[in-house]
């Protein structure tokens, strides 16, 4: 059983740095409770402002997930990876996707905190976290970049830890195109345009470039193909992050839940409500299966609405998905929606697929 982490303080050993700039991407579980009123367990990312040193980050206990042994066995270690290359490039969208695969990701690292943080994967002190996997975005915003990168990363070297560098790009076109957008300052401004400010960065950047260990150009990378890209080289399982499938029963005249992506109406079934002796059951109960089970349309309707999500799923996984809610509605939501929730549940149980299932209405 893996154990929850749990998160303290960061402090700077030194504690006289200021780093008013840096952001600290933490990694924590929670329970939440969604919408419909289910209660559940969600990964949840919470981004620190740390404003003043960068104090010892500590968590008990320490984190067992272990590295997988694709990674274990490559030359470079991919444990600790740096993001870094061309602003607007994609940098951001990349550290979203390397926090959903369960790294510990870091926004703005000064490159002089390279070394110092580095060492919270290699700890000594039997109380210091371990991180087993670690990505930190480092760019060209710090005024000393350039000259310290490389510096930095052969002392990193001398210590049996080569990081991987993924360099992001992007042509001059779409850069351009991305910043005019958003109407953000070119962190490299040169007083001279934006264009010539990013043309400016990419020569500076080259030499970086030429020792990165990746590089990749997202000139026709949407977010999603470029987190799909993500994950296959970087995922510690070969499905990548895992699809959560939550099935709500619910009734029309109490109105639909929030935030469906897939919707089931099931009110051309027989109607157990109008059956005297059924009237006061659930769909849990054995005799409003047994009613319904006699009508041959309920089970091809069931059949065929598993064969629909049986086919739709691996294409939601694909595309980077981590939660699918699809709703199961009839009348009242007492009988047809969740009997029906529950078999499409044991249904997609038997491909192995994480689901759960919330009857919002049955009991009103």
């Amino acid at each position: 059983m893996q154990h929850r982490p749990l998160y303290r303080d960061l402090r700077c050993s030194c504690e006289r740095t200021s780093f008013p700039n840096f952001q600290f991407l933490r990694r924590a579980s929670c329970v939440s409770s969604d919408r419909t009123g289910q209660t559940r367990d969600r990964r949840r990312l919470g981004r620190v402002d740390c404003e003043a040193t960068y104090k010892t980050l500590r968590l008990f206990p320490r984190l067992t997930d272990p590295m997988p042994k694709k990674l274990q066995e490559d030359s470079t270690l991919r444990n600790l990876v740096i993001i870094t290359g061309l602003s607007g490039s994609g940098m951001s969208s990349a550290t979203n996707a390397f926090e959903d695969l369960g790294y510990f990701c870091v926004d703005n690292l000064p490159i002089t905190m390279l070394s110092t943080f580095s060492r919270l994967l290699q700890p000594n002190d039997q109380e210091v976290i371990a991180i087993e996997r670690a990505a930190l975005v480092i760019n060209i915003r710090e005024r000393h970049f350039l000259g310290d990168f490389l510096a930095e990363v052969k002392k990193l070297e001398k210590r049996k830890l080569k990081p991987f560098v993924v360099f992001f790009e992007a042509s001059d076109d779409v850069l351009q195109r991305r910043f005019s957008e958003t109407r953000r300052p070119h962190p490299a401004d040169t007083g001279k345009g934006l264009l010539p400010s990013i043309r400016s960065e990419r020569k500076a950047m080259d030499e970086i470039r030429r020792t990165a260990d990746l590089i990749i150009d997202t000139s026709e990378h949407t977010v999603h193909t470029l987190r799909r890209l993500i994950v296959e080289k970087f995922s510690s399982t070969a499905e990548g992050t895992p699809l959560k499938v939550l099935i709500v029963s619910f009734g029309h005249k109490f109105g639909n839940p929030r935030d469906l992506d897939l919707l089931f109406d099931v009110r051309h079934l027989p109607n157990p409500y109008f059956e005297p002796s059924l009237k006061d059951f659930t769909g849990d109960h054995p005799r409003i299966g047994k009613f319904l089970g006699k009508h041959p349309e309920v089970g091809e309707t069931i059949d065929r609405f598993a064969e629909m999500l049986k086919y739709l799923l691996p294409f939601y996984k694909r595309e980077g998905k981590s939660y699918l809610t699809i709703g199961v509605g009839c009348t009242g939501g007492r009988h047809r929606s969740v009997m029906v929730a529950n078999r499409l549940r044991d249904e997609l149980k038997k491909e192995k697929y994480n689901v759960s299932v919330v009857h919002r209405d049955m009991q009103k």
